[in-house]
């Protein structure tokens, strides 16, 4: 069995531990109160996906001699194991089954991608062409994608908080900043659902998790949004060295763009218009999908610069 056998394998190890710890995470989160051993087994089996994730980068860059980011098959195990960092990080912080609920689930799919829609060629180290034989390669695309990470889970939290809220506008100002924790709050949400409280504990419940989610959200996007200024500033650079000019106006540099403007946007819109709430959560939930097109969308065109290992 050669390297190449062992990765794979691991990455199919990989995808059956997230599609466990997602249903056991969906069953943790029906039963409205938490159970600790379910957790504990959701939390665990996570972990153990990310080792994993992390020996196959590590094993490919030892054995191609470079960092494992110069194809698409590469970026997704790089992209989902950078979501389940932030994630456990997250959790370990918040004490939520909400975050594992939502998350594991993208990560899931982004690694089943990975290991059953591209072919094994795809999925396999080549050399480096010279466009991508630069140390720029690491500090580009890691920044690149430590956004995407981090900017997918804030936007996720974003739909999620649309999700709860049904889209209806909600003055989160009607509460204090509360110490409690995002699980405890939502511990009480669902313990006054299940024990059929009065109308307005159970609301009053409600909008103390949809401020959490909202700040959360917020946070969570401020972290990403200098990783893509960097990756953009970078990759200008990598560029001027490479092929001699700092902005082509190549697809996934103009969607670079457009993502870096909306996340903008809402930075913005927070830090200087004070909006929060269901305003700034429509901003970040359109950045989900405007980061989904430049990551994946452009590529799929086979036209540009950035077509360099990937589809074409």
């Amino acid at each position: 069995m050669d390297w190449n056998e062992i990765q794979n394998f691991s990455s199919n190890i990989v995808f059956g531990i997230l599609l466990i710890a997602m249903i056991i995470y969906w069953i943790n989160l029906a039963l409205f109160r938490d159970s600790t051993l379910l957790t504990q087994i959701g939390r665990f089996s996570t972990l153990i996906a990310n080792l994993l994730l992390f020996f196959i980068l590590c094993s490919r860059w030892v054995v191609a001699g470079y960092f494992p980011l110069s194809n698409l098959y590469e970026s997704l195990l790089f992209l989902t194991w950078t979501l389940l960092t932030v994630y456990l990080y997250i959790e370990t912080k918040t004490k939520s089954k909400l975050i594992g609920s939502t998350l594991i689930p993208v990560a899931l799919l982004i690694n089943g991608f990975a290991n059953l829609t591209l072919s094994p060629e795809m999925q396999k180290s080549s050399p480096l062409v010279p466009a991508l034989q630069s140390n720029w390669l690491m500090m580009h695309v890691s920044m690149m994608l430590l956004s995407y990470g981090t900017l997918i889970m804030g936007s996720l939290l974003c739909i999620l908080f649309l999700v709860i809220s049904r889209n209806k506008d909600v003055n989160l100002k009607l509460i204090d900043d509360s110490s409690l924790s995002l699980y405890n709050i939502m511990l009480d949400y669902y313990e006054t659902k299940l024990l059929s409280p009065s109308t307005e504990i159970s609301e009053f419940g409600k909008l103390k998790l949809l401020q959490s989610i909202d700040n959360w959200s917020y946070r969570i996007i401020g972290l990403g949004f200098p990783f893509l200024t960097i990756g953009i500033i970078s990759g200008g650079i990598w560029a001027n060295e490479a092929w001699g000019s700092y902005w082509s106006w190549d697809p996934k540099e103009t969607w670079a763009l457009i993502t870096w403007l909306v996340f903008a946007t809402y930075l913005h819109a927070r830090i200087t218009k004070g909006w929060e709430g269901k305003k700034t959560a429509i901003l970040g939930g359109l950045g989900f999908f405007v980061i989904w097109i430049c990551y994946l969308g452009v590529n799929f065109l086979g036209k540009g610069l950035h077509s360099y290992g990937w589809l074409s």
